[in-house]
């Protein structure tokens, strides 16, 4: 069971989103926030896995709550949930450690899924942010070489597959996925998928 936090101000956006997340059997909403301070008490109190965060609410935005969260040491995994898709908002929600990105157009099983994706440990991204990032984060000098394989990895894992996914898709088994993985943190300086696939694309390593 995948245990979930709303964080939005708007009541009627927050008993929407329970409506679908209960409807599915693996997923449970066991608290809901009207404003970042709050979503920060509950997120200590409750411990959910997945915090789905409005990005703008009263008494500071979500940002703001997912640094101070990450900060915390909470173990949960953030993704942002919102009407807003600017540059501005993306990088500044992706560097505060959001595992995710998402706009609330979104269908139930859209949502569902992203749910048990980051929960997986996965990055989730709507499609039209991985493309603004894509074009915001541009090549650097001095920027890190990752092989074709290694960039194949990583474009996979940002179109939101699993290690099994991205196996099959290459003809590769999981542990040589993890092997590609792991030689991709070292060359980028990261430590998980999320920051892996935000820094290559701020080199520019994902352009087609």
């Amino acid at each position: 069971m995948i245990r979930i936090l709303l964080a939005d101000d708007h009541p009627v956006v927050r008993e929407g989103l329970r409506a679908m997340l209960d409807a599915e059997a693996d997923l449970d909403v066991v608290g809901e926030a009207s404003s970042g301070p709050q979503a920060e008490a509950l997120a200590a109190s409750l411990r959910p896995d997945i915090v789905l965060m409005d990005l703008r609410m009263p008494d500071g935005g979500g940002v703001e709550s997912i640094v101070r969260m990450t900060a915390a040491g909470l173990p949960c995994r953030v993704i942002v949930l919102t009407t807003y898709e600017t540059d501005g908002d993306i990088l500044r929600a992706v560097e505060a450690g959001a595992a995710g990105y998402l706009l609330k157009d979104l269908a139930r099983g859209e949502l569902a899924d992203a749910v048990r994706a980051a929960a997986r440990g996965e990055t989730v991204l709507a499609p039209t942010v991985a493309a603004r990032l894509v074009d915001r984060l541009r090549v650097r000098p001095e920027r890190p070489r990752l092989s074709d394989r290694e960039t194949a990895v990583l474009r996979l894992v940002a179109d939101g597959c699993t290690n099994a996914e991205i196996g099959r898709r290459l003809f590769i088994g999981e542990s040589t996925v993890k092997t590609h993985l792991l030689r991709a943190f070292t060359k980028l300086g990261v430590t998980d998928r999320t920051a892996a696939v935000t820094s290559a694309m701020r080199h520019g390593l994902l352009d087609p």
